[in-house]
């Protein structure tokens, strides 16, 4: 019996979100096409035979001279020390540039590089990019293509990383799905909802907060706060005639109610803190990371 962490490392928009749903054949963190939409550590269990992994997908790699991206980078390269093995993702379509930025930052656990993305590209491309990485073949214990989309790609990349995990008994019980506070997951389907009702830049000046959470027999009740940090942003979040935090809601309730299975109650309110993300007391106090 083999159980460890496993955190899965990449760029913004690598796919890392969408791999840890496709592997636990569950939606627990939020998956959009906008930049660095991965905020916070989210974790995710899944067996393999008698094995256990439990992944932890992270913030974007990249390079930013903002605060809260900063802390954000900050958070996944400190997840890179806090595991067994690194599952590291280079989209197909991108050169290895990314890859060298991430062999810099000297990572001292074992990692596998995982190709994704191949079901976009011939086969003759992808043996071309591979050819590509084996110059790196003392770095990596393992080169895997993946694509989220082929379920035969699932079980050689699990067999690969429960290679590189400790003897050990399992961390979690079996029958769970995340160590992740519920809160947590919430959070991020609300923020998900943001994104896809928001214009581009309005996301990155919002967040989500849990005020409150009411369990009842035939419904869960989720009371949140959309910080933003113009009140110009604020009325774009409300919309007009109040339509499209009225979407929001409606989308984030689709979302949690499909990850608990119950029926769901999402009521939001939207307050402006001019310039939060600038400020490392005011992040860390809003418990935003």
């Amino acid at each position: 019996m083999k159980s460890g962490f496993a955190s899965i490392i990449g760029r913004t928009n690598a796919g890392k979100s969408s791999l840890l749903n496709f592997l636990l054949d569950a939606k627990i963190t939020i998956v959009s096409h906008k930049q660095n939409a991965t905020r916070r550590k989210i974790s995710g269990i899944v067996m393999n035979d008698e094995d256990q992994i439990v992944f932890t997908d992270t913030p974007g790699l990249h390079e930013s001279n903002k605060t809260l991206n900063k802390l954000m980078i900050n958070e996944a390269i400190k997840s890179m020390g806090d595991c067994d093995a690194i599952v590291f993702l280079a989209p197909i379509h991108d050169g290895i540039d990314d890859y060298v930025k991430f062999l810099n930052l000297n990572p001292q656990k074992p990692h596998i590089l995982v190709l994704t993305k191949v079901d976009e590209v011939s086969n003759a491309k992808v043996l071309e990019k591979i050819a590509q990485y084996q110059k790196f073949q003392d770095k990596f214990t393992a080169l895997l293509p993946f694509s989220v989309k082929k379920q035969t790609y699932k079980k050689p990349l699990l067999d690969e990383i429960c290679k590189l995990l400790p003897e050990h008994e399992y961390f979690y019980d079996p029958e769970f799905l995340t160590p992740t506070n519920e809160r947590e997951i919430f959070r991020e389907f609300i923020l998900e909802a943001l994104y896809d009702n928001l214009s581009d830049e309005i996301p990155y000046s919002t967040d989500v907060l849990i005020d409150k959470v009411k369990e009842k027999p035939e419904i869960t009740e989720i009371y949140a706060t959309i910080i933003t940090e113009r009140e110009i942003h604020k009325s774009m979040i409300i919309g007009k005639s109040g339509q499209t935090i009225k979407r929001i809601g409606i989308n984030s309730r689709k979302l949690i109610s499909n990850f608990t299975g119950q029926k769901i109650f999402v009521k939001l309110v939207v307050v402006v803190k001019k310039d939060w993300r600038k400020d490392e007391k005011t992040i860390k106090s809003l418990n935003i990371l």
